[in-house]
C-alpha cells in the first residue's frame, strides 16, 4: 500500500505542476496578446500620423512637432522645436547620428501650393550663419519650384518636398535624404488642389 499511496502523491504533485504551469502559459498568452493588441493601437496611430491627409491637416507648431518626432524617430539626438515669432528660419534643431549639426525649416502649407526660391534664399542665409547648420534641411507640405531646387542645388540644401515627404512619412531614413540630387529628387508640378 505504501507504493500505491507513493503513486498518488506523485501523481498529485505531476497534476499540480501541470496545472501551475498551465496557469503560467495561460497568462503568458495573455499578456503577449495584451501586448499585441497594443502595438497594433500603436503602429494604427503612427500610420494615422503618417498619412499626408493628416499633414495637410496639421497647424505649423504641429508639423514643426512632427518633423521633430521623424528626426528622433531617424536616430537624431538633442531635437527640439524652436519654431516661433523671430526664430530667423529654424523651426527644429538636432544632431544627426553621426554628429552633425541639423537645421530644419518647415513650412506646412496647402498641398496645391509652392515654395519658391525666396524662401529657400532666407533660409540660406541663417541656417548657417547663424545657427551652424552642418546639415541645412527645408521641409515643405507641397512643391518647391524649379528655381528653387537649382539655388538649393548650387548651396548644398537639402530640400524634402511633399513627395519624399511621402517616403520619409512610411520610414524612409532622413539620412537616406542627404545626399539627393534636389534638381532631380520630387517635382516642382504643383498638386491639384482639394476643392475643384
Amino acid at each position: 500500500m505504501g507504493t500505491a499511496l507513493l503513486g498518488v502523491v506523485a501523481t498529485l504533485i505531476a497534476t499540480l505542476v501541470a496545472a501551475v504551469v498551465v496557469t503560467g502559459l495561460v497568462r503568458a498568452g495573455r499578456r503577449e496578446a495584451r501586448a499585441e493588441r497594443t502595438r497594433l493601437a500603436e503602429e494604427e496611430r503612427r500610420q494615422a500620423r503618417r498619412s499626408l491627409d493628416a499633414v495637410w491637416a496639421m497647424d505649423d507648431r504641429e508639423f514643426e512637432e512632427y518633423i521633430a518626432e521623424l528626426c528622433r524617430r531617424d536616430g537624431c539626438t538633442g531635437v527640439k522645436r524652436v519654431g516661433g515669432a523671430g526664430d530667423l528660419g529654424a523651426d527644429v534643431i538636432g544632431w544627426l547620428p553621426d554628429g552633425r549639426k541639423i537645421v530644419i525649416q518647415c513650412k506646412r502649407y496647402a498641398k496645391h501650393r509652392t515654395v519658391g526660391s525666396r524662401d529657400i534664399q532666407t533660409f540660406n542665409g541663417t541656417a548657417r550663419a547663424e545657427h551652424g547648420a552642418d546639415v541645412p534641411l527645408f521641409v515643405a507640405s507641397c512643391v518647391f519650384t524649379g528655381p528653387a531646387r537649382t539655388f538649393a542645388a548650387r548651396q548644398h540644401l537639402t530640400l524634402i518636398d511633399v513627395n519624399l515627404l511621402g517616403f520619409w512619412n512610411s520610414g524612409t531614413t532622413l539620412t537616406s535624404f542627404l545626399d539627393l540630387d534636389i534638381r532631380r529628387s520630387g517635382t516642382n508640378r504643383r498638386l491639384r488642389p482639394d476643392h475643384d
